[in-house]
């Protein structure tokens, strides 16, 4: 075991102000990273390249859009936030893995399977899933064409944290390890601690024992299949909201168990947007950011008064934390798949947003949120 070498901490004063940060909130500018768009003709010559290699030892080709201002060596498309593109040619599988990253799965092109545990999934062109946290799992092209996905994992922020753990000799579905870590959590099981916790004074601080937490009553993750076309389904008929309707026409992709953070997952949210041609958003702003993957239509984006042409096929960090932007359809319908890190900020309550720049700033999640007209357009 490695020892480590004897550090002190650096002392720094900051006596009267609250950061030593330049780039601060209010009048100061925020150092965001810069949007920026990866060409569906970059994504189609990277999946031609991948497709011709020979096969890896894993089965995984896979390659990482990364941002430019990435630190050397995490894997960043936006500072919390990893976007890779997967390949599997027809026959191929990749070998199981976990990990503590959550993942979710976007097929571009193409289909196939992805097993998880003793399940598994089929799934298609713009279905979109959900590889919770420690779930052994694998992919499969069993169709006779290319399968292509965009994965996206919360895998960065660990990284930053030092704790992104990965396993790639995982326990199996019917070995012991396996039927204690996965199968025990599958089944919510938790043995109750006989001590308990207790309200320790009138305004509702309590004290909870070292048995408790470290045996906290868990919450099942589990995997959710979203179809593109029980989905699209829906989604189009929010193309019939006139243009005087204040408000986006998506639906999120939700998960129940992440309750009031409105996840897919408990780190990301995904949501499928319809943009009828000649639609304009709202400018507004939010702490999350935003990653767009547009399939269907073009048009344009405005992220703090810069101006991002894409089309169909073009993958496009959208909305860096706190940028001001909006979207606008050009050519339509416009079909757009986003992924947010909103969940993860409502869990830390720290998503501020501000849907109308005139408006209020509000901290979603714990302070009372916006409303739409959508009452006096249905």
């Amino acid at each position: 075991m490695e020892k480590f070498a004897e550090v002190e901490a650096r002392l720094i004063d900051a006596s009267g102000r609250q950061t030593t940060d330049d780039h601060k909130w209010g009048d100061h500018s925020l150092d965001l990273w810069e949007p920026f768009i990866v060409r569906k003709e970059q994504i189609d010559a990277e999946v031609k390249r991948l497709s011709s290699l020979a096969r890896p030892n894993n089965g995984v080709r896979r390659t990482y859009f990364v941002h430019p201002r990435a630190e050397e060596g995490t894997l960043s498309f936006t500072p919390g936030i990893s976007c890779s593109l997967d390949v599997l040619n027809p026959g191929e599988e990749t070998a199981f893995v976990r990990q503590n990253a959550s993942v979710v799965d976007f097929p571009i092109q193409g289909g196939g399977t992805i097993v998880m545990g003793d399940k598994s999934f089929k799934i298609n062109q713009y279905d979109l899933l959900t590889v919770p946290a420690m779930t052994v799992h694998k992919y499969i092209n069993d169709t006779d064409e290319v399968q292509v996905r965009l994965r996206y994992s919360n895998s960065p922020m660990l990284e930053r944290l030092k704790v992104h753990w990965l396993d790639e000799d995982p326990p199996l579905p019917g070995q012991a390890e396996y039927d204690v870590t996965e199968a025990a959590a599958e089944k919510g099981e938790s043995p109750k601690s006989p001590f308990g916790t207790f309200q320790l004074t009138e305004d509702g601080a309590f004290l909870k024992p070292y048995e408790e937490l470290i045996n906290p009553q868990p919450l099942e993750i589990r995997p959710h299949h979203w179809p593109w076309d029980k989905v699209k389904s829906e989604l189009d008929k929010l193309a019939n909201l006139g243009a005087k309707y204040k408000g986006r026409r998506l639906y999120l992709l939700y998960d129940p168990s992440t309750g009031r953070t409105n996840g897919t997952n408990p780190n990301f949210f995904s949501c499928i947007t319809i943009r009828p041609g000649g639609i304009v958003d709202r400018p507004h702003r939010h702490a999350s950011a935003a990653i767009n993957y547009y399939f269907g239509g073009e048009g344009h984006s405005v992220v703090q008064g810069k101006r991002y042409e894409w089309k169909a096929g073009d993958l496009m960090l959208s909305a860096p934390g706190w940028a001001i932007h909006n979207h606008a359809s050009d050519v339509g319908p416009v079909y757009e798949m986003t992924i947010q890190d909103m969940p993860f900020m409502i869990n830390a309550d720290s998503l501020l947003w501000q849907e109308d720049l005139k408006g209020p700033i509000s901290l979603l999640g714990s302070h009372a949120g916006f409303e739409t007209n959508r009452d006096k357009v249905a």
